[in-house]
């Protein structure tokens, strides 16, 4: 009886006192989050109540494991998976405690400044922070795995002894990973690229989704994703249209026949411009850019309050400004011209006597084409 009982109070009393544990401090939670609503740190750290739960009740059974008696011959066995779960489930509820201080930092700072740009950087900064102390309570967490096992601590004075060979060797391999984390942290304290950030790369627009300590990604207007290593955006140029402010002027170009109306064009300009929502009445003009043979190039100047406005803003006017000349100047648009051209005076009297009826003629195509004879003979 004495066999079967004392499983079962070791076992039922470790997860009986972690649920009492647990749900105690929910609850106190859950009244701080109720006293203080502005801060979003309480709310937040009831997120931890699984990793909690994994590692109050590892420790109860590790430490209470050998007063239970199940297996002697497996004790050690259970003693170390018992460890390995510990030190897992603390290493979780470590990560997960930095990212509730985290979240709650960044929650309170954003709600305190309304500078769009800053808010964005601290936003990218505390991002990766929270990524490199991820990486880093990862890695010591799974150190200390290792070193449970007795095989493991034999190994690691020869690791230690040579740590500087594998360093080099480790540091040759992985450059490019290595310039990339580098490249990550560089980019997320040096302010050159940040989340929410309008950036064209390769020639695609786009706006910054993610940054990691080795990729960034890139939204594109039409939802695509763009994954860059983030060592390019600190070797190769790239447009960041979200530095020094966010207004944009855009252009609007027009193919038109030489005979357009340019002050009606401006007129209407203005009158599109007034009517449309996303112009941010800055600034506006249409001028004339270049002429070729056949047509004469047109440009319309208009300025809005951010990239996405801009596009709303040019596409509206190509539109609404091609209907117009469309249903009020058709002759504005551009036209193939197909007749035939006029000869000079000399051309067109070749012997000086002004009969030209036996001259040879030419069709739009280029063919020869003899004149009809007239009489009979």
């Amino acid at each position: 009886m004495e066999n079967v009982l004392r499983p079962l109070i070791v076992i039922g009393g470790s997860l009986v006192l972690t649920l009492l544990v647990v749900w105690t401090a929910d609850l106190l939670l859950r009244r701080a989050d109720q006293r203080h609503q502005g801060v979003p740190l309480w709310n937040l750290l009831r997120r931890c109540r699984l990793p909690l739960q994994f590692a109050m009740c590892a420790a109860l059974l590790r430490a209470s494991y050998d007063q239970a008696d199940l297996t002697d011959d497996h004790s050690a066995g259970a003693g170390q998976i018992l460890t390995l779960v510990l030190i897992g489930s603390t290493a979780w509820l470590m990560v997960r405690i930095a990212a509730a201080i985290v979240e709650s930092s960044y929650s309170r700072y954003a709600n305190a400044h309304h500078d769009a740009a800053r808010v964005r950087r601290v936003r990218t900064q505390v991002t990766l922070i929270q990524r490199v102390v991820s990486a880093i309570v990862g890695v010591v967490a799974v150190a200390a795995m290792l070193l449970t096992f007795p095989a493991m601590q034999a190994a690691g004075a020869s690791l230690l002894a040579s740590a500087g060979i594998l360093g080099i060797v480790a540091g040759v391999a992985a450059q490019s990973t290595l310039s990339n984390m580098f490249a990550g942290l560089q980019i997320a304290f040096g302010d050159m690229v940040r989340l929410g950030d309008t950036v064209v790369v390769n020639g695609e627009w786009g706006t910054v989704d993610e940054i990691t300590l080795t990729f960034l990604t890139v939204r594109t207007w039409d939802e695509r994703r763009i994954t860059m290593p983030v060592s390019y955006f600190t070797s190769q140029p790239f447009e960041n249209w979200s530095r020094g402010g966010v207004q944009m002027t855009g252009t609007v170009f027009f193919q038109l026949d030489h005979s357009t109306p340019v002050e009606e064009m401006r007129d209407k300009l203005r009158d599109i411009l007034r009517e449309c929502p996303a112009w941010d009445g800055r600034d506006y003009g249409l001028a004339v850019t270049d002429s070729t043979a056949s047509t004469m190039e047109v440009r319309a100047l208009v300025t809005a309050k951010d990239a996405d406005d801009v596009w709303t803003v040019r596409v509206t006017v190509r539109e609404q400004m091609l209907r117009w000349l469309t249903s009020h100047h058709p002759y504005a648009l551009p036209r193939v011209n197909t007749a035939d051209a006029i000869l000079p005076p000399s051309a067109a009297h070749p012997n000086g006597n002004g009969n030209e009826a036996h001259r040879p003629r030419t069709t739009p195509r280029g063919r020869m084409v003899e004149p009809p004879r007239t009489g009979r003979g």
